[in-house]
This record gives structure tokens, sequence and C-alpha cells, in this order.
């Protein structure tokens, strides 16, 4: 007798599926900027549907207290995975000449993210599907909480995909678990070819700050 499907769980149900297939489900949440509060929507089917995840409010909390000079007006900055955007927002205020890249293979994310960006209008951000984004892009900024769970072999191939498109001065801040191998993805960064140091730790989470290709 072949045993039943369970019914109750949708097929690729994962944030990274590219058409979540749930009835979507939101919550309305709230981050701090550097313009102050900033109201977001998140959904079921993308990553932290609930709100802001611990990871990404390290990242953003310690991005918050780091002295980075603006970017050149007109540069191009990045956040791979953008889920329905607080990294994304939080760099559009932080490079307001800057355009920032939002990209996410999840269309549902991509539509939250969207929304978010023109509730708190915030005009910089061009969300978009991975493969839309012109190969000759290059990016002075990357900020990442990175889809750790999608595998070891697909996180590697999608990391040095985008970090060869930093420009040559270009770095990339990423926030990874130390439970789910943040320093053992910092030397496998600096053995092919990132330089990549630790610059905070918080709550179980490092950031990793990571330069251009050498």
């Amino acid at each position: 007798m072949t045993e039943e499907p369970d019914k109750r769980i949708a097929p690729d149900e994962h944030y990274f599926a590219p058409s979540p297939t749930s009835a979507e489900k939101t919550t309305e949440f709230t981050i701090d900027s550097a313009r102050g509060p900033l109201s977001l929507r998140a959904g079921s089917g993308v990553f932290s549907q609930h709100g802001l995840d611990k990871g990404t409010a390290v990242l953003l909390d310690i991005m918050g207290r780091q002295s980075n000079a603006a970017c050149v007006p007109g540069s191009n900055v990045l956040d791979i995975g953008c889920g329905s955007g607080a990294i994304s927002l939080s760099m559009a205020i932080q490079y307001a000449d800057s355009t920032v890249y939002a990209i996410d293979i999840n269309e549902r994310a991509r539509e939250l993210c969207a929304e978010n960006a023109t509730k708190n209008n915030l005009s910089n951000i061009r969300v978009a599907h991975p493969a839309d984004v012109d190969a000759n892009i290059r990016f002075t900024h990357i900020w990442s909480n990175p889809p750790i769970r999608i595998g070891k072999d697909a996180l590697h191939q999608l990391l040095l995909t985008w970090l060869h498109r930093l420009t040559d001065d270009g770095v990339a801040h990423l926030v990874v678990s130390k439970n789910l191998g943040a320093d053992s993805l910092a030397t496998w960064l600096t053995n092919n070819g990132f330089t990549t140091t630790r610059i905070g730790s918080s709550k179980g989470f490092r950031v990793l700050e990571v330069l251009a290709h050498r």
C-alpha cells in the first residue's frame, strides 16, 4: 500500500521557492532606520515570514553603527535575497544617492519588497529576479543575510556569482549564524580570494566583511 502524501504541506514551500503556492498570510512589522521607523509587511512563503529575523536585526544594527562613507552618487548597491525588504530599505536610506538592487528568486518576496519600498517612499530600489540584472552592473556595497539553507554548494555558487561583481574597492557584509557555519564560510571566502574579516558578533550571528577579489 502506497502512503498518501501529507496534503497539509504544500510542495516547494521553502523561502527560496520561485513561486510559493500557499495562501498568503501577512504580518506587519517595523524596523528602525537613520530616517526613523519604517513600516513593512511580511508574508508566508517568504524568508522571515513573521517579521524581522534575528540575523537581519544583527546585520542592520552593526551596519547602522559603522561609519561608512557615502557611495559616490550614481553607484549601485545590492541586497542578495531581499525577502520582504528590510535590508534593501535600510540600504536605500544609507546610500540615498545610489540605486539599490533588491534581488530574490521568490516572486512573492519581490512583490512584498516592492510594496514596502513604495509604502516608505523609497524610489531608489530596483526589485528584480537575479537573472534580470544587467550582467555589466557592478556594486560598491553588498549587504545580505544569504540563504544558507539552500545547501553549501549552491550557496558557494551564489556568493561567488555576486561577489565577483563588486567594484575593485567594493565591500560586502554578510550575516551568518555561527551554528550554520559562519566561521568556515569566512575561511572558504578568504581561500577563494575574498579577504574576509568578522567585524561583529551578536546573538549567535557573525557579521562578515568581505573585500573584492584580489
